[in-house]
């Protein structure tokens, strides 16, 4: 059910938006603090906001996170430019990694303010642990899929998740806490899926 004040453009206007903080972001994660492998971040700061901007917007955070996962990979990346098969695949690491979070706190019917330890133990768990661990894994059989690809699976899984769950550890839980109750305020946000 939608906002009765608010138009349907609104949400189009937010996805784009989100789609430019995400690519940015993501581009930034890769260009600048890069893990030595195409397509992968030491730190990949974006993934933090992409789940908050999912768990927030629903569906419209996770359109975003998508494409500014592609869009990313694709200015970023000349393998993955070359490649743009692969960078639509690849981008889909970044999807399940917001899609996991948010079907979880649908399905649990999480408060986002985290006011109590099953909720901070859902968030844990499907926010931080294994939606990077599912990324993390598609991601990296992904990018070893690039011709002339010099990384190995493992080692592009293993810094793939630690830098992620460190940097969503860090930031996801907290911002939730404490910014979420001024989000829902806002008429942008979604309390299922697509409101």
């Amino acid at each position: 059910m939608r906002h009765a004040q608010e138009p349907t453009y609104s949400f189009v206007i937010l996805t784009l938006v989100l789609i430019l903080v995400n690519t940015a972001l993501a581009w930034i994660s890769v260009k600048f603090i890069p893990a030595g492998t195409s397509g992968a971040s030491l730190v990949y700061i974006a993934v933090a906001f992409m789940i908050l901007f999912t768990l927030w917007f629903g569906a419209y955070g996770a359109i975003a996170a998508y494409a500014g996962t592609l869009l990313a990979g694709v200015l970023g990346t000349a393998s993955l430019l070359i490649h743009p098969e692969i960078a639509a695949i690849w981008a889909v690491a970044g999807l399940l990694q917001v899609l996991i979070p948010l079907i979880a706190v649908r399905m649990f019917e999480v408060d986002l303010t985290l006011k109590n330890r099953r909720d901070w133990t859902i968030i844990i768990l499907f926010s931080i642990l294994i939606n990077n661990l599912i990324g993390a894994a598609w991601g990296a059989f992904t990018l070893s899929l690039l011709p002339g690809s010099t990384s190995t699976i493992v080692s592009t899984f293993s810094t793939w998740l630690i830098g992620n769950i460190i940097v969503t550890i860090l930031i996801v839980p907290l911002a939730l806490r404490f910014c979420t109750g001024k989000v829902q305020k806002s008429k942008l946000f979604v309390r299922h899926y697509w409101d």
